[in-house]
C-alpha cells in the first residue's frame, strides 16, 4: 500500500489538484492507496465517487500540517503494508517520520528559495533525505540541482492527462456564437497574475488588430491581477478584442479552447515565482490547438517549438508580436495544431504511470 499526502486536492480546483487527482486514480490501478487530503467543505460526494480511501484533515493551516502529519505517522505504525510514501510537496513529507520509501514530487516555485537562506536549507533537509524526487520538467530538475538538490535522487516525470471527453453540441455552438465575426482567435487559462504575462499579450494586440482587425483574445481565470489588466485594455480601447470570463462549466471552457486557433501564455519569472512545466498548454494541444509558451521555465517540455507550437521571449513584446503573427500567417496554426494533438498523446497517464511504477516497484 502506498499513502498519497498532498495540500491539493478535489474537489478543489486547480493544476495542482488536477495533478494529484490524476497521480492518485492512476496509481489506484496499479496499487492499493490511501489518499491524506486537506478538507473541503464539498469533499463528501467527491470522495465517496472515487475508487480510493480518501481521508481529510481540517483546521488552521499550521496545525493541519501537524495534524496531518501526526495521522499519517500513526497510521503507518498500525499497518505493515505500507510500502512508501509519495507527497505533492516538500512541506507535506517534511514531518512524515518512515523507513518506508518516501517519493516527493516539486513543481519549481516552492523549491525557488535563494541558497543558503533557512528556507532553502529546509528544503534541501527534506528532498535529499528522501528516496527520490519527481520533477515536473527539465527546467525544474536543474533549478533544484542548482540550489543544492542531489541530482541522482531526481527523475523528470511530466504531469499527466486523462483523455479528452467529446465535446457537447450545445456547448461548441455556444463557443462559436460568443466568438462570431471574430476569425482570429487566441486563448488563455490562466490564472491573473504576473508570471502569466497577459498584459504583454494584450500590448501586442494593439499593434496585430491592424493586421487582423477581427483577432479576439478570450481570458479566462481568476487572480489578483484582473483589476488592472481590464484597466491596461481599457486604456488601448481593446474592449472589443478582448474577452474576459470566469464562472463557466468545464465542458464550455473546452469548446472555447477548441474553437480557438492559437494558446498563448509567455510566462516570465516574476520574483520566485516561474512556470515548472505548463499542463494548459497540453490540455490545448488534445484539442488540436498548438501554444505559444514562454523561454522562462518548463514551457519547452510541453511544446516543441517550431513543431507544436513556438517558444518566445516573454519578456520581449516584439517576440511575442512576431510568435502570434507568425502562426497566423498562411494557416500555420493549422499544420502545428495537427502535431500537437498526436504529441499530447505521450502525456496521457496511462503512458506517464508507468515512469512511477519504475520508481515505486
Amino acid at each position: 500500500m502506498y499513502l498519497v499526502v498532498t495540500r491539493s486536492f478535489p474537489p478543489e480546483l486547480g493544476g495542482m489538484q488536477n495533478l494529484m487527482w490524476g497521480l492518485s486514480n492512476s496509481l489506484s490501478k496499479h496499487f492499493m492507496i490511501k489518499v491524506f487530503a486537506d478538507f473541503h467543505k464539498d469533499h463528501k460526494n467527491y470522495d465517496n465517487s472515487v475508487s480510493f480511501s480518501v481521508e481529510r484533515i481540517g483546521g488552521f493551516k499550521l496545525f493541519k500540517k501537524y495534524r496531518k502529519a501526526y495521522l499519517v505517522n500513526e497510521f503507518i505504525k498500525k499497518n505493515k503494508n505500507i510500502e512508501g510514501v509519495v507527497a505533492d510537496h516538500w512541506k507535506s513529507i517534511e514531518l512524515i517520520k518512515t523507513n518506508k520509501k518516501k517519493i516527493c514530487l516539486i513543481h519549481s516555485k516552492e523549491i525557488n528559495h535563494e541558497k543558503g537562506t533557512n528556507l532553502n536549507k529546509r528544503v534541501l533537509k527534506v528532498l535529499n533525505n528522501v528516496d527520490h524526487i519527481v520533477s515536473n520538467s527539465k527546467y525544474t530538475k536543474d533549478l533544484a540541482i542548482n540550489l543544492g538538490v542531489i541530482a541522482n535522487k531526481i527523475s523528470v516525470i511530466n504531469p499527466g492527462i486523462d483523455p479528452v471527453k467529446n465535446l457537447d453540441e450545445t456547448s461548441l455552438k455556444n463557443a462559436e456564437k460568443l466568438l462570431k465575426g471574430k476569425k482570429t482567435r487566441l486563448i488563455t487559462v490562466s490564472r491573473y497574475d504576473k508570471r502569466k504575462n497577459h498584459e504583454k499579450v494584450i500590448m501586442a494586440l494593439r499593434n496585430l488588430k491592424e493586421l487582423y482587425p477581427d483577432i479576439i483574445y478570450t481570458c479566462i481565470g481568476y487572480g489578483e491581477e484582473e483589476e488592472n489588466i481590464k484597466k491596461l485594455v481599457k486604456e488601448l480601447n481593446l474592449d472589443s478584442h478582448v474577452l474576459f470570463l470566469k464562472d463557466i462549466s468545464q465542458n464550455f471552457k473546452n469548446a472555447l479552447i477548441a474553437k480557438s486557433n492559437i494558446f498563448i501564455m509567455p510566462s516570465i519569472i516574476h520574483k520566485k515565482s516561474v512556470e515548472g512545466f505548463g499542463i494548459a498548454f497540453v490540455e490545448a494541444a488534445q484539442y488540436g490547438i498548438p501554444s505559444i509558451g514562454g523561454k522562462d521555465g518548463g514551457a519547452s517540455d510541453a511544446i516543441i517549438h517550431n513543431k507544436t507550437g513556438l517558444i518566445c521571449d516573454g519578456n520581449n513584446l516584439d517576440e511575442i508580436y512576431s510568435s502570434i503573427n507568425e502562426l497566423i500567417n498562411n494557416n500555420k496554426f493549422l499544420e502545428f495544431g495537427k502535431n500537437a494533438k498526436e504529441h499530447a498523446n505521450i502525456f496521457l497517464w496511462d503512458k506517464v504511470i508507468n515512469s512511477y511504477k519504475k520508481i515505486l516497484q
